[in-house]
Protein backbone atom coordinates (compact mmCIF):
# COMPACT_ATOMS: atom_id res chain seq x y z
CA UNK A 1 0.00 0.00 0.00
CA UNK A 2 0.56 3.59 -0.74
CA UNK A 3 0.30 6.74 1.68
CA UNK A 4 -2.14 9.27 0.03
CA UNK A 5 -0.24 12.76 0.21
CA UNK A 6 -3.70 14.80 1.19
CA UNK A 7 -5.68 12.60 3.27
CA UNK A 8 -2.00 10.96 4.73
CA UNK A 9 -4.06 7.30 4.84
CA UNK A 10 -3.39 3.72 3.60
CA UNK A 11 -4.65 3.52 -0.23
CA UNK A 12 -4.89 -0.16 -0.80
CA UNK A 13 -3.62 -1.06 -4.47
CA UNK A 14 -6.66 -3.50 -5.12
CA UNK A 15 -9.71 -1.86 -6.26
CA UNK A 16 -12.42 -3.64 -3.93
CA UNK A 17 -9.86 -3.72 -0.74
CA UNK A 18 -9.27 -0.24 -1.52
CA UNK A 19 -13.05 1.20 -1.65
CA UNK A 20 -13.62 -0.96 1.49
CA UNK A 21 -11.41 1.33 3.46
CA UNK A 22 -12.25 4.55 1.64
CA UNK A 23 -15.72 3.54 2.60
CA UNK A 24 -14.95 3.11 6.57
CA UNK A 25 -12.53 5.43 6.92
CA UNK A 26 -15.16 8.19 5.61
CA UNK A 27 -18.02 6.48 8.08
CA UNK A 28 -15.55 6.46 10.85
CA UNK A 29 -14.81 9.84 10.08
CA UNK A 30 -18.46 10.88 10.10
CA UNK A 31 -19.21 9.38 13.28
CA UNK A 32 -16.25 11.43 15.10
CA UNK A 33 -17.62 14.55 13.82
CA UNK A 34 -21.25 13.61 15.03
CA UNK A 35 -19.05 13.15 17.93
CA UNK A 36 -16.93 15.97 18.22
CA UNK A 37 -20.52 18.13 17.31
CA UNK A 38 -24.11 18.38 18.31
CA UNK A 39 -27.83 18.46 17.42
CA UNK A 40 -30.99 18.00 18.73
CA UNK A 41 -33.80 18.03 16.42
CA UNK A 42 -37.53 18.15 18.39
CA UNK A 43 -40.76 18.59 16.81
CA UNK A 44 -42.71 21.97 17.29
CA UNK A 45 -45.67 23.08 16.34
CA UNK A 46 -45.89 25.49 13.51
CA UNK A 47 -47.72 28.30 15.97
CA UNK A 48 -44.75 27.90 18.34
CA UNK A 49 -41.61 28.78 15.41
CA UNK A 50 -39.35 31.72 17.10
CA UNK A 51 -38.66 34.26 14.77
CA UNK A 52 -41.93 33.08 12.38
CA UNK A 53 -45.02 34.16 11.45
CA UNK A 54 -47.94 33.58 9.89
CA UNK A 55 -49.53 36.25 7.72
CA UNK A 56 -52.75 37.19 9.02
CA UNK A 57 -54.73 37.49 5.57
CA UNK A 58 -53.50 34.43 3.97
CA UNK A 59 -52.05 32.21 6.47
CA UNK A 60 -48.48 32.35 4.56
CA UNK A 61 -45.43 31.16 6.68
CA UNK A 62 -42.03 33.74 6.80
CA UNK A 63 -39.18 34.53 8.46
CA UNK A 64 -39.60 37.60 10.69
CA UNK A 65 -36.48 39.26 8.54
CA UNK A 66 -38.06 38.91 5.40
CA UNK A 67 -35.63 36.37 3.99
CA UNK A 68 -34.41 32.39 3.77
CA UNK A 69 -37.55 31.26 2.94
CA UNK A 70 -41.81 31.29 3.13
CA UNK A 71 -44.05 28.83 3.26
CA UNK A 72 -46.86 29.87 0.27
CA UNK A 73 -50.16 28.18 -1.35
CA UNK A 74 -50.08 27.29 -4.92
CA UNK A 75 -52.53 26.65 -7.59
CA UNK A 76 -51.68 24.00 -10.34
CA UNK A 77 -53.92 23.49 -13.45
CA UNK A 78 -53.45 21.19 -16.06
CA UNK A 79 -56.17 21.06 -18.51
CA UNK A 80 -56.32 17.20 -20.43
CA UNK A 81 -53.88 15.48 -17.40
CA UNK A 82 -55.27 12.52 -15.47
CA UNK A 83 -55.04 14.75 -12.39
CA UNK A 84 -55.95 18.38 -14.30
CA UNK A 85 -56.12 20.93 -11.31
CA UNK A 86 -54.75 20.92 -7.44
CA UNK A 87 -53.86 23.32 -5.07
CA UNK A 88 -50.27 22.47 -2.60
CA UNK A 89 -48.18 24.14 0.03
CA UNK A 90 -44.75 25.17 -1.73
CA UNK A 91 -41.42 26.78 -0.41
CA UNK A 92 -40.43 30.07 -2.24
CA UNK A 93 -37.04 30.71 -1.35
CA UNK A 94 -36.16 33.12 -4.41
CA UNK A 95 -32.11 33.78 -3.47
CA UNK A 96 -29.59 31.58 -5.40
CA UNK A 97 -27.13 29.97 -2.46
CA UNK A 98 -23.69 28.87 -3.02
CA UNK A 99 -22.77 24.67 -3.75
CA UNK A 100 -19.09 24.94 -4.48
CA UNK A 101 -16.43 21.96 -4.46
CA UNK A 102 -12.41 23.10 -4.17
CA UNK A 103 -10.37 20.53 -6.34
CA UNK A 104 -6.37 20.04 -5.69
CA UNK A 105 -4.37 17.57 -7.59
CA UNK A 106 -1.96 15.77 -5.70
CA UNK A 107 0.48 13.72 -7.57
CA UNK A 108 -2.02 14.18 -10.54
CA UNK A 109 -5.22 12.50 -8.57
CA UNK A 110 -8.22 15.29 -8.51
CA UNK A 111 -8.79 15.47 -5.04
CA UNK A 112 -12.08 17.25 -3.43
CA UNK A 113 -12.29 19.17 0.21
CA UNK A 114 -15.82 17.90 1.45
CA UNK A 115 -17.23 18.80 4.98
CA UNK A 116 -18.99 16.48 7.16
CA UNK A 117 -22.02 18.69 7.84
CA UNK A 118 -25.21 17.73 9.58
CA UNK A 119 -28.71 18.96 8.78
CA UNK A 120 -31.66 19.11 10.40
CA UNK A 121 -33.33 17.10 8.30
CA UNK A 122 -30.69 14.14 7.98
CA UNK A 123 -31.84 10.74 8.53
CA UNK A 124 -28.45 9.62 10.73
CA UNK A 125 -25.70 12.61 11.19
CA UNK A 126 -23.51 13.97 9.54
CA UNK A 127 -23.48 13.62 5.58
CA UNK A 128 -20.93 14.32 3.42
CA UNK A 129 -21.37 17.54 1.32
CA UNK A 130 -19.60 19.93 -0.86
CA UNK A 131 -16.77 22.25 0.64
CA UNK A 132 -19.50 25.53 0.39
CA UNK A 133 -22.80 24.83 1.00
CA UNK A 134 -24.86 28.20 1.75
CA UNK A 135 -27.88 30.29 1.40
CA UNK A 136 -27.52 33.71 0.29
CA UNK A 137 -29.26 34.88 3.63
CA UNK A 138 -26.66 32.59 5.24
CA UNK A 139 -23.17 34.29 3.89
CA UNK A 140 -24.36 37.82 4.03
CA UNK A 141 -24.89 37.21 7.95
CA UNK A 142 -28.75 37.45 8.22
CA UNK A 143 -28.49 34.87 11.05
CA UNK A 144 -25.86 37.15 12.80
CA UNK A 145 -23.83 33.77 12.85
CA UNK A 146 -20.04 32.64 12.08
CA UNK A 147 -18.79 32.89 8.72
CA UNK A 148 -18.86 30.40 6.38
CA UNK A 149 -15.54 28.73 5.90
CA UNK A 150 -13.64 28.83 2.46
CA UNK A 151 -16.48 31.32 0.50
CA UNK A 152 -14.12 33.71 -0.40
CA UNK A 153 -13.12 30.90 -2.96
CA UNK A 154 -16.30 30.98 -4.71
CA UNK A 155 -17.80 34.71 -4.19
CA UNK A 156 -14.89 36.11 -6.20
CA UNK A 157 -13.32 32.87 -7.37
CA UNK A 158 -9.50 32.07 -6.54
CA UNK A 159 -8.48 29.89 -8.60
CA UNK A 160 -9.38 28.00 -11.85
CA UNK A 161 -13.07 27.62 -12.43
CA UNK A 162 -13.92 24.02 -13.36
CA UNK A 163 -17.79 24.34 -13.16
CA UNK A 164 -19.63 27.30 -12.69
CA UNK A 165 -23.93 26.87 -13.38
CA UNK A 166 -26.60 27.94 -11.71
CA UNK A 167 -29.36 24.84 -11.22
CA UNK A 168 -32.82 24.03 -9.85
CA UNK A 169 -34.09 22.35 -7.53
CA UNK A 170 -36.92 19.84 -6.53
CA UNK A 171 -39.95 21.44 -8.84
CA UNK A 172 -42.32 19.87 -6.49
CA UNK A 173 -41.56 21.19 -3.14
CA UNK A 174 -39.19 24.12 -4.42
CA UNK A 175 -40.65 27.58 -6.38
CA UNK A 176 -38.33 27.98 -8.73
CA UNK A 177 -35.47 27.69 -6.51
CA UNK A 178 -31.96 27.53 -8.06
CA UNK A 179 -28.44 27.01 -6.65
CA UNK A 180 -25.06 28.03 -8.23
CA UNK A 181 -23.07 25.29 -8.46
CA UNK A 182 -19.26 25.29 -9.27
CA UNK A 183 -16.14 23.47 -9.21
CA UNK A 184 -12.53 25.76 -8.26
CA UNK A 185 -9.23 24.17 -8.58
CA UNK A 186 -6.37 25.31 -6.26
CA UNK A 187 -3.10 25.24 -6.80
CA UNK A 188 -2.07 26.80 -3.05
CA UNK A 189 -2.31 24.95 -0.76
CA UNK A 190 -5.14 25.01 1.38
CA UNK A 191 -5.00 23.53 4.53
CA UNK A 192 -8.38 21.54 6.01
CA UNK A 193 -9.88 23.03 8.77
CA UNK A 194 -11.64 20.91 11.38
CA UNK A 195 -14.88 18.92 10.07
CA UNK A 196 -13.46 19.01 6.29
CA UNK A 197 -11.36 16.41 4.76
CA UNK A 198 -9.13 16.50 1.04
CA UNK A 199 -10.98 12.98 -0.36
CA UNK A 200 -9.78 11.63 -3.82
CA UNK A 201 -12.23 11.88 -6.17
CA UNK A 202 -12.67 8.37 -7.53
CA UNK A 203 -13.52 7.80 -3.60
CA UNK A 204 -16.10 10.48 -3.30
CA UNK A 205 -17.87 8.60 -6.19
CA UNK A 206 -17.69 5.53 -5.24
CA UNK A 207 -19.34 6.79 -1.85
CA UNK A 208 -22.20 7.36 -3.72
CA UNK A 209 -22.71 3.96 -3.46
CA UNK A 210 -23.41 3.50 0.35
CA UNK A 211 -26.58 4.71 2.21
CA UNK A 212 -27.84 8.43 2.70
CA UNK A 213 -23.87 9.35 2.74
CA UNK A 214 -23.21 11.70 0.23
CA UNK A 215 -25.77 14.49 -0.03
CA UNK A 216 -27.48 15.72 -2.41
CA UNK A 217 -25.92 19.06 -2.45
CA UNK A 218 -22.97 17.23 -3.05
CA UNK A 219 -24.13 15.22 -5.84
CA UNK A 220 -25.65 17.73 -7.85
CA UNK A 221 -22.17 19.51 -7.36
CA UNK A 222 -20.22 16.32 -8.55
CA UNK A 223 -22.53 15.62 -11.62
CA UNK A 224 -21.67 19.70 -12.93
CA UNK A 225 -17.97 18.36 -12.51
CA UNK A 226 -16.52 18.63 -16.73
CA UNK A 227 -15.26 15.35 -17.72
CA UNK A 228 -11.54 16.60 -19.16
CA UNK A 229 -8.54 17.36 -18.09
CA UNK A 230 -8.11 13.71 -15.87
CA UNK A 231 -10.88 14.64 -13.84
CA UNK A 232 -13.07 11.15 -15.06
CA UNK A 233 -11.72 10.12 -11.63
CA UNK A 234 -7.92 8.39 -11.03
CA UNK A 235 -6.28 10.95 -12.54
CA UNK A 236 -5.68 9.45 -15.78
CA UNK A 237 -7.09 11.09 -18.46
CA UNK A 238 -8.54 9.99 -21.74
CA UNK A 239 -11.61 8.11 -22.37
CA UNK A 240 -12.06 4.01 -22.76
CA UNK A 241 -7.74 3.24 -21.65
CA UNK A 242 -7.32 0.35 -20.17
CA UNK A 243 -10.93 -0.86 -18.94
CA UNK A 244 -12.58 -4.14 -19.83
CA UNK A 245 -15.81 -4.74 -21.48
CA UNK A 246 -17.75 -5.31 -18.67
CA UNK A 247 -20.32 -2.42 -17.12
CA UNK A 248 -17.89 0.38 -16.05
CA UNK A 249 -15.85 -0.45 -19.27
CA UNK A 250 -19.15 0.57 -21.40
CA UNK A 251 -19.50 3.84 -19.32
CA UNK A 252 -16.05 5.12 -19.37
CA UNK A 253 -15.88 4.74 -23.51
CA UNK A 254 -19.39 6.40 -23.25
CA UNK A 255 -18.31 9.41 -21.36
CA UNK A 256 -16.22 10.21 -24.69
CA UNK A 257 -17.57 13.27 -26.23
CA UNK A 258 -16.53 12.02 -29.77
CA UNK A 259 -18.73 8.66 -29.02
CA UNK A 260 -22.04 7.95 -30.93
CA UNK A 261 -25.46 9.33 -30.38
CA UNK A 262 -29.09 8.54 -30.96
CA UNK A 263 -30.05 11.88 -31.39
CA UNK A 264 -28.08 14.98 -32.00
CA UNK A 265 -27.95 17.61 -29.31
CA UNK A 266 -29.46 20.17 -31.38
CA UNK A 267 -32.39 17.55 -31.93
CA UNK A 268 -32.34 16.57 -28.56
CA UNK A 269 -33.08 21.01 -27.38
CA UNK A 270 -35.56 21.21 -30.20
CA UNK A 271 -37.38 18.77 -28.94
CA UNK A 272 -37.13 19.80 -25.16
CA UNK A 273 -37.97 23.31 -26.42
CA UNK A 274 -40.72 22.54 -28.53
CA UNK A 275 -42.30 20.67 -25.48
CA UNK A 276 -41.95 23.79 -23.09
CA UNK A 277 -43.76 25.75 -25.94
CA UNK A 278 -46.90 24.13 -26.00
CA UNK A 279 -47.33 22.56 -22.55
CA UNK A 280 -50.00 24.09 -21.10
CA UNK A 281 -49.17 24.64 -16.95
CA UNK A 282 -50.46 27.15 -15.05
CA UNK A 283 -49.05 27.63 -11.58
CA UNK A 284 -50.24 30.90 -9.61
CA UNK A 285 -50.03 31.29 -6.06
CA UNK A 286 -52.49 31.29 -3.65
CA UNK A 287 -52.95 32.11 -0.04
CA UNK A 288 -52.00 29.09 2.13
CA UNK A 289 -55.16 29.27 4.19
CA UNK A 290 -57.03 28.60 1.17
CA UNK A 291 -55.46 25.29 -0.22
CA UNK A 292 -58.04 22.68 -1.23
CA UNK A 293 -57.79 19.53 0.38
CA UNK A 294 -55.42 20.56 2.96
CA UNK A 295 -55.45 20.92 6.56
CA UNK A 296 -54.06 22.52 9.59
CA UNK A 297 -53.89 20.76 12.58
CA UNK A 298 -51.80 19.68 15.18
CA UNK A 299 -49.44 21.93 14.55
CA UNK A 300 -48.45 20.85 11.32
CA UNK A 301 -50.77 21.15 7.80
CA UNK A 302 -51.35 17.89 5.92
CA UNK A 303 -52.98 17.01 2.68
CA UNK A 304 -56.93 14.96 3.68
CA UNK A 305 -55.68 11.80 2.50
CA UNK A 306 -52.27 11.03 4.74
CA UNK A 307 -50.39 11.86 0.99
CA UNK A 308 -47.44 13.50 -0.79
CA UNK A 309 -46.13 15.41 2.65
CA UNK A 310 -46.51 17.48 5.67
CA UNK A 311 -45.21 20.91 6.51
CA UNK A 312 -43.99 20.69 10.04
CA UNK A 313 -42.15 22.68 12.08
CA UNK A 314 -39.20 21.61 13.98
CA UNK A 315 -36.85 23.16 16.78
CA UNK A 316 -32.83 22.89 16.31
CA UNK A 317 -29.73 23.48 18.17
CA UNK A 318 -26.50 22.36 17.03
CA UNK A 319 -22.66 23.04 17.98
CA UNK A 320 -19.92 23.11 15.00
CA UNK A 321 -23.03 25.41 13.19
CA UNK A 322 -23.26 28.77 12.23
CA UNK A 323 -25.61 29.25 14.79
CA UNK A 324 -26.24 27.56 17.71
CA UNK A 325 -30.16 27.37 17.53
CA UNK A 326 -32.56 28.24 15.46
CA UNK A 327 -36.09 26.80 14.42
CA UNK A 328 -37.77 26.54 11.14
CA UNK A 329 -40.90 24.94 9.11
CA UNK A 330 -39.47 22.57 7.00
CA UNK A 331 -41.56 19.81 4.36
CA UNK A 332 -41.91 16.26 5.44
CA UNK A 333 -42.66 13.38 2.54
CA UNK A 334 -45.11 11.05 3.34
CA UNK A 335 -42.86 7.65 1.82
CA UNK A 336 -39.73 6.73 0.30
CA UNK A 337 -39.48 7.52 -3.43
CA UNK A 338 -38.33 5.94 -5.87
CA UNK A 339 -36.09 7.45 -9.32
CA UNK A 340 -34.72 5.58 -11.89
CA UNK A 341 -32.98 5.11 -15.16
CA UNK A 342 -33.24 2.91 -17.68
CA UNK A 343 -29.92 2.28 -19.76
CA UNK A 344 -29.00 0.21 -23.21
CA UNK A 345 -26.36 0.41 -25.15
CA UNK A 346 -26.80 1.63 -28.44
CA UNK A 347 -24.26 0.84 -31.46
CA UNK A 348 -21.88 0.23 -28.25
CA UNK A 349 -22.40 3.25 -26.42
CA UNK A 350 -24.50 4.08 -23.95
CA UNK A 351 -27.87 5.82 -23.49
CA UNK A 352 -30.54 6.76 -20.33
CA UNK A 353 -34.03 7.30 -21.43
CA UNK A 354 -35.07 10.45 -20.22
CA UNK A 355 -38.24 11.91 -19.59
CA UNK A 356 -39.83 16.05 -20.38
CA UNK A 357 -41.09 16.39 -16.81
CA UNK A 358 -43.49 18.96 -15.93
CA UNK A 359 -43.39 20.24 -12.04
CA UNK A 360 -44.92 23.28 -10.86
CA UNK A 361 -42.07 24.93 -9.70
CA UNK A 362 -39.69 24.90 -12.51
CA UNK A 363 -38.62 27.72 -13.78
CA UNK A 364 -38.94 27.37 -17.25
CA UNK A 365 -41.82 24.45 -16.60
CA UNK A 366 -40.26 21.33 -18.01
CA UNK A 367 -36.54 19.85 -16.96
CA UNK A 368 -35.18 16.28 -17.94
CA UNK A 369 -35.80 13.98 -15.76
CA UNK A 370 -34.47 10.26 -15.05
CA UNK A 371 -37.15 7.62 -17.09
CA UNK A 372 -39.24 6.98 -13.73
CA UNK A 373 -39.67 9.65 -10.51
CA UNK A 374 -42.30 9.18 -7.97
CA UNK A 375 -43.38 7.83 -4.75
CA UNK A 376 -45.58 5.29 -5.59
CA UNK A 377 -47.73 5.06 -2.45
CA UNK A 378 -49.49 8.72 -4.41
CA UNK A 379 -50.89 7.30 -7.42
CA UNK A 380 -52.75 4.39 -4.87
CA UNK A 381 -55.96 6.46 -5.18
CA UNK A 382 -55.53 7.41 -9.30
CA UNK A 383 -56.85 4.97 -12.09
CA UNK A 384 -53.80 3.07 -13.48
CA UNK A 385 -53.73 5.54 -16.80
CA UNK A 386 -52.68 8.12 -13.84
CA UNK A 387 -49.43 5.64 -12.71
CA UNK A 388 -46.32 6.55 -13.93
CA UNK A 389 -44.83 4.99 -16.95
CA UNK A 390 -42.31 2.22 -16.73
CA UNK A 391 -42.78 2.16 -12.87
CA UNK A 392 -44.01 -1.55 -13.10
CA UNK A 393 -41.02 -2.36 -15.61
CA UNK A 394 -38.26 -0.88 -13.36
CA UNK A 395 -39.79 -2.54 -10.55
CA UNK A 396 -40.09 -6.15 -12.28
CA UNK A 397 -36.44 -5.70 -13.21
CA UNK A 398 -34.20 -9.05 -12.78
CA UNK A 399 -31.52 -8.49 -10.37
CA UNK A 400 -28.84 -9.54 -12.76
CA UNK A 401 -30.10 -6.26 -14.66
CA UNK A 402 -29.76 -3.53 -11.89
CA UNK A 403 -26.78 -1.90 -11.65
CA UNK A 404 -27.10 0.44 -9.06
CA UNK A 405 -29.75 0.33 -6.03
CA UNK A 406 -29.46 2.75 -3.42
CA UNK A 407 -31.23 4.81 -1.13
CA UNK A 408 -30.12 7.99 -0.83
CA UNK A 409 -31.44 11.31 1.11
CA UNK A 410 -32.60 14.48 -0.18
CA UNK A 411 -32.07 18.43 0.96
CA UNK A 412 -31.54 17.98 4.98
CA UNK A 413 -32.02 21.65 5.26
CA UNK A 414 -35.44 21.67 4.29
CA UNK A 415 -36.52 18.70 3.92
CA UNK A 416 -37.32 16.06 6.84
CA UNK A 417 -36.15 12.51 6.61
CA UNK A 418 -36.79 13.10 2.34
CA UNK A 419 -35.65 9.92 0.91
CA UNK A 420 -35.29 8.49 -2.46
CA UNK A 421 -34.09 4.76 -4.04
CA UNK A 422 -32.29 5.64 -6.79
CA UNK A 423 -31.78 2.63 -9.04
CA UNK A 424 -30.06 2.39 -12.80
CA UNK A 425 -31.38 -0.35 -14.85
CA UNK A 426 -30.18 -2.25 -17.51
CA UNK A 427 -32.64 -2.80 -20.35
CA UNK A 428 -31.89 -4.24 -23.72
CA UNK A 429 -35.03 -3.07 -25.72
CA UNK A 430 -36.93 0.52 -25.94
CA UNK A 431 -40.00 0.16 -24.08
CA UNK A 432 -42.14 3.11 -25.40
CA UNK A 433 -40.61 3.75 -28.87
CA UNK A 434 -41.65 6.79 -30.63
CA UNK A 435 -42.82 7.88 -27.19
CA UNK A 436 -43.03 12.38 -27.01
CA UNK A 437 -42.09 13.28 -23.84
CA UNK A 438 -38.99 10.45 -23.80
CA UNK A 439 -35.84 10.12 -26.13
CA UNK A 440 -32.22 8.50 -25.43
CA UNK A 441 -29.29 10.69 -24.62
CA UNK A 442 -25.83 8.91 -24.35
CA UNK A 443 -23.51 9.41 -21.36
CA UNK A 444 -21.87 12.06 -22.72
CA UNK A 445 -24.27 14.19 -24.20
CA UNK A 446 -26.12 14.49 -20.33
CA UNK A 447 -22.34 15.56 -19.57
CA UNK A 448 -23.12 17.96 -21.89
CA UNK A 449 -26.16 19.51 -20.96
CA UNK A 450 -25.37 19.91 -17.76
CA UNK A 451 -22.68 23.30 -18.93
CA UNK A 452 -26.23 24.94 -18.91
CA UNK A 453 -28.76 25.43 -16.60
CA UNK A 454 -32.35 24.04 -16.15
CA UNK A 455 -31.50 21.29 -18.59
CA UNK A 456 -31.44 18.52 -16.29
CA UNK A 457 -33.47 18.03 -13.05
CA UNK A 458 -32.03 17.10 -9.50
CA UNK A 459 -32.79 13.36 -9.75
CA UNK A 460 -31.40 12.93 -13.19
CA UNK A 461 -28.15 14.84 -11.81
CA UNK A 462 -27.86 12.54 -8.83
CA UNK A 463 -27.92 9.33 -11.31
CA UNK A 464 -25.26 11.14 -13.04
CA UNK A 465 -22.89 11.19 -10.82
CA UNK A 466 -23.82 7.66 -9.56
CA UNK A 467 -22.92 6.75 -12.76
CA UNK A 468 -19.95 8.44 -13.36
CA UNK A 469 -19.09 6.33 -9.88
CA UNK A 470 -19.59 3.02 -11.82
CA UNK A 471 -17.74 4.10 -14.13
CA UNK A 472 -14.70 4.59 -11.95
CA UNK A 473 -15.09 1.02 -10.50
CA UNK A 474 -17.50 1.52 -7.87
CA UNK A 475 -19.77 -1.31 -6.66
CA UNK A 476 -22.68 -2.22 -8.72
CA UNK A 477 -25.98 -2.89 -6.94
CA UNK A 478 -25.90 -6.25 -5.59
CA UNK A 479 -23.35 -4.88 -2.66
CA UNK A 480 -23.96 -1.09 -2.61
CA UNK A 481 -27.28 -1.87 -1.43
CA UNK A 482 -26.07 -4.15 1.55
CA UNK A 483 -23.88 -1.99 3.15
CA UNK A 484 -25.50 0.40 6.07
CA UNK A 485 -24.25 3.21 8.15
Amino acid sequence: MATSPVTGRLRAADGSRREELAITDVQEWLRETAGHTFMSVTRLPLEELAGWHEDPETGDIGHRSGRFFTVEGLDVRRPGWAVPAWTQPIINQPEAGILGILLKRSGGVPHLLMQAKNEPGNVDGPQLSPTVQATRSNYTGVHRGRPVPYLDFFREPRGRVLADVRQSEQGAWFYRKRNRNMVVEVGEEVAAAEGFRWLPLRDVRGLLSVPDLVNMDARTVLSCLPLRDGLTGDGSGGFGDGFGDGFGGLLERSRDPRADATHGVREILSWLSGIRSTVDVQARSLPLNRLRGWHRSGGRISHETGRFFDVVGVRVEAHGREVNRWTQPMIEPVGTGLVAFLVRPVRGVLHALVHARVEPGYTDVVELAPTVQCTPGNYDHLPATARPALLEHVLGAPQERVRFDTVLSEEGGRFYHARNRYLVVETDEDPLPGHPSFRWLALHQLDELLRHSYYLNIQARTLIACLHGLAGGARTASTAAATAR
